[in-house]
């Protein structure tokens, strides 16, 4: 199979000479501009972006950001004459890019970095098919789970069925993969296995919680790991459900940490969990409504929630509010968990 491999340059030699290097080995698409990169992703599958750093209208960084974007799974290589480590940083943080590449840089340098960034493509191809084949293989399992979360908490039927249906809708509207979003169904799913070893007289409990009982809600991300990890094949869903509680700055539980270091999964069934939560009845106090909901999540954003996974939420609930209850996925009501 022949990788595809973009090169963007607003220099047409460079752009020539990468041609003659890959050409043999890859399918090797070339643009002189970032918005002709970005029209060439929209119709074709690229595996590898290798982007100059300097250019005019979009410079690389952004370039790789909008990548990040429209296809997670490509690799994103940036080529720079600079060693200013905040415009690296940048480019790390914000466009996740595999390596950078420092001008001069040799062909036998630049190839082994290309065939070792396609090594780590396929891998994570490789891990996302596994995904999908791993929904197949425990959703009878997981159906089981979930009905038996249904059961033990009474206020939150339906749970994780809702917050994994707009945890999907969200994830098509950044343009998550297919794979990716087999992940996150199957992470949405099973987020909340651990309340499985919580005690029902805290999940009923007709009023607000006790900081120890909240302490104690606290360990289901706990429990959930250790039931989740005996089946090895999930290990990029664990990492999903492990951070589901983590926040945008940092304050969230249990490893406190914060904006991109946080899985775009556990961000997306973050914003999620809370608008279910907010929006459904308890036995101590009525659900906010829909509006209300969207009010405070907006009021997080930035500090709770990822400002960009927000508004992409934002821009779908009204639809999948209306699609749940068409489809009487919900019995017409949103639920509610403070946890």
């Amino acid at each position: 199979m022949k990788y595809n491999i973009l090169v963007v340059d607003d220099e047409i030699d460079n752009l020539q000479l990468f041609m003659r290097t890959f050409r043999k080995k890859y399918e090797v698409f070339v643009a002189n501009s970032g918005y002709e990169a970005l029209e060439i992703l929209k119709n074709n599958q690229i595996d590898l972006v290798i982007s100059d750093h300097k250019m005019p209208e979009m410079d690389g960084v952004e370039l790789l950001r909008r990548v990040l974007e429209v296809n997670p799974d490509t690799v994103r290589i940036l080529l720079t004459a600079y060693t200013d480590a905040e415009s690296l940083i940048s480019a790390i943080n914000t466009a996740k890019i595999y390596r950078y590449v420092r001008k001069p840089w040799s062909i036998n340098d630049l190839t082994s970095i290309v065939e070792s960034a396609l090594e780590v493509y396929q891998l994570n191809i490789d891990n996302q098919e596994l995904a999908v084949d791993l929904k197949e293989l425990f959703s009878g399992t997981i159906t089981a789970i979930t009905a038996a979360l249904d059961a033990k908490d009474s206020f939150t039927f339906g749970r994780s069925k809702r917050v994994t249906y707009y945890s999907l809708e969200t994830g098509k509207h950044i343009g998550l993969s297919d794979s990716s979003l087999s992940e996150l169904e199957l992470a949405g799913l099973v987020h909340d296995i651990g309340m499985v070893g919580i005690p029902e007289s805290i999940l009923n409990k007709e009023g607000p919680l006790t900081p120890e009982e909240y302490d104690n809600i606290k360990q289901h991300v706990v429990y959930g790991v250790k039931i989740l990890e005996e089946i090895k094949q999930l290990e990029s869903v664990i990492e999903i459900v492990k951070q589901h509680h983590e926040r945008y700055d940092g304050k969230g539980y249990p490893f406190g940490i914060k904006e991109d270091d946080i899985h775009v999964g556990a961000k997306i069934i973050a914003v999620a969990d809370a608008y279910d939560s907010m929006t459904s009845d308890r036995a101590y106090r009525k659900g906010l409504s829909h509006e209300q909901a969207i009010s405070e999540l907006k009021r997080s954003s930035g500090t709770q929630f990822d400002p960009y996974v927000l508004d992409a939420f934002i821009e779908i609930i009204d639809s999948a509010v209306e699609n749940l209850i068409k489809l009487n996925c919900s019995n017409g009501q949103l639920y509610n968990n403070d946890y």
